[in-house]
């Protein structure tokens, strides 16, 4: 390992100060995909700041309409909540999906969004559900937060802080995991929030996780698996490796909406 100045803080204030002094600096919160990086040389940032010892960045709690978790909490801790349970049952689903246990109990919600990884799981509910991802800065609303692979609106010296989601009549995820990683080769989630209906993919975009507004506009006559029986998403534009093809990704979005409609 390369030498690196590594940095504690306590709070956000003192995290977003060291951001800003050190434009080489990165934030470690759960580190499953930051440390692999550095370990490979793939990264080699000359300072790591550890979110590990700020209060108040973790913790779950209903709000009104909205179930607001705060950036530090484990994916182990959304899986098994009472509250996320019992108010987004398929946010909940979706931890419980995420990599291995040793992944679930040291990752982070903030983490896996701010990294933004293609095949994450998380984007897709962000998306899916029409999240406001809430900064040391602003608030900044789901559609506008993804920018493509790896990279999101967030500024450099901008640390996520809570995620917002809005509670759904009904959703779902339903995923394809690659079996090596656990990562998702597609992954749906689906939603219905009034006249908001909504279908997010992971996995299989180059660019990340979008949306389908195609599925979206044909869902709003009926939220149901028939209304887009028949329908597939183009292959341009979708990944493509040894694990599957664009065109196979894109038959996978089809068959995995209709499931996440079924079950929501």
């Amino acid at each position: 390992m390369y030498a690196f100045t590594y940095h504690r803080p306590t709070t956000v204030r003192q995290a977003v100060n060291l951001l800003a002094k050190n434009s080489e600096a990165k934030l470690l919160a759960g580190g499953h995909s930051l440390i692999p990086v550095m370990k490979l040389r793939l990264g080699s940032p000359g300072a790591l700041i550890d979110m590990n010892k700020i209060e108040g960045l973790s913790g779950i709690e209903l709000k009104g309409r909205s179930l607001v978790i705060g950036a530090m909490t484990r994916h182990g801790e959304v899986a098994t909540s009472q509250v996320v349970k019992e108010a987004l049952p398929a946010l909940a689903d979706l931890a419980g999906m995420i990599g291995d246990p040793a992944v679930r109990h040291r990752g982070t919600i903030g983490g896996a969004i701010a990294h933004n990884d293609p095949s994450a799981d998380y984007p897709a509910a962000v998306l899916g559900l029409g999240a406001t991802i809430i900064t040391s800065k602003r608030r900044i609303e789901a559609d506008e937060f993804f920018k493509g692979m790896f990279e999101t609106a967030l500024e450099p010296d901008e640390i996520i802080t809570k995620v917002s989601f809005p509670l759904a009549k009904k959703a779902a995820y339903q995923k394809f995991k690659q079996p090596a990683s656990g990562f998702a080769l597609v992954g749906v989630f689906v939603s219905k929030r009034g006249a908001d209906i909504r279908v997010a993919v992971t996995g299989a975009g180059a660019s990340g996780a979008f949306r389908v507004t195609a599925f979206e506009e044909a869902l709003k006559k009926r939220f149901s698996p028939k209304s887009i029986e028949g329908m597939t998403v183009p292959a341009t534009g979708l990944n493509g490796d040894i694990h599957g093809s664009a065109e196979y990704r894109a038959h996978l979005i089809a068959v995995l909406a209709r499931r996440a409609l079924a079950a929501a």
